[in-house]
């Protein structure tokens, strides 16, 4: 685990750009290959590989042989959330960049994956619905999934609890470096990503942790979690890429 490294080695690893920006691909949750990751970080396969070395050398990667593949993933949900911590403090303590954004960072910043849940505008706007509700109460101190969540996770179709022997936390809250406020993580995060993709309402970029909301999608999260995100206002389907807003929606009979 990460404590195998000591704090300032890891800060070191994860400083180089390179090594950036092959964990920032790998945040979304696949494995990738040595070749994979060096085209997304724009170096040569040798030099990705030493990089790679250093990086399962510090156990914040695993490593799996496969034929003649090596696959590359992030080493469990603790250095997962370590990873995403540090570039939450990093968009804190930078200052705000005036530049207009381009279309991708907006995609990126409205719907991702955060290793296997959801984040950005959407994940947020989740976690304010199911909390709104009274499914889901997040502190900073962590997560709790009330009695009307649970019966709501098992109507959604989301496993009531993680596999018999899995270390995995039920529910915490996770903040988010775009928004600067809390999403929904662990078995219950990972379960509500996992439920909107396989009733397609999400669709997941190839090569990013861009998330793209299908139409049934925007009919389905205003259905169930009562989010209205609009057309217009969704950069997947709309050339304005500015300031974005997620609405909760309410029925006339509520």
């Amino acid at each position: 685990m990460v404590a195998a490294a000591n704090m300032v080695e890891v800060a070191a690893l994860v400083g180089d750009t390179a090594r950036a920006t092959m964990l920032a691909a790998l945040m979304g949750g696949q494995a990738l290959t040595a070749s994979e990751l060096a085209s997304r970080a724009r170096i040569s396969r040798s030099t990705a590989s030493g990089h790679l070395g250093k990086l399962v050398g510090a156990k914040l990667l695993h490593v799996t042989q496969k034929r003649r593949n090596r696959y590359y993933r992030i080493a469990s949900p603790l250095v997962a959330r370590m990873l995403e911590g540090i570039k939450a403090v990093a968009a804190i303590e930078l200052p705000q960049r005036h530049q207009p954004r381009s279309i991708t960072e907006d995609r990126l910043r409205f719907a991702r994956t955060c290793y296997d849940h959801l984040a950005g505008y959407l994940g947020v706007a989740i976690a304010d619905a199911l909390i709104a509700k009274g499914h889901v109460v997040l502190t900073d101190d962590g997560g709790e999934v009330t009695a009307s969540g649970m019966d709501f996770l098992a109507a959604f179709g989301a496993m009531p609890a993680p596999k018999s022997g899995s270390r995995r936390i039920f529910c915490r809250p996770c903040l988010d470096w775009s928004e600067r406020r809390y999403h929904i993580a662990g078995h219950v995060g990972a379960e509500i990503h996992r439920c909107c993709l396989e009733r397609g309402w999400l669709r997941r970029d190839r090569d990013s942790r861009i998330v793209r909301i299908t139409p049934a999608g925007q009919i389905g999260l205003r259905k169930t979690f009562g989010i209205d995100l609009g057309g217009s206002r969704n950069p997947a389907q709309s050339p304005v890429h500015g300031v974005m807003t997620v609405c909760l929606w309410k029925s006339p009979d509520q």
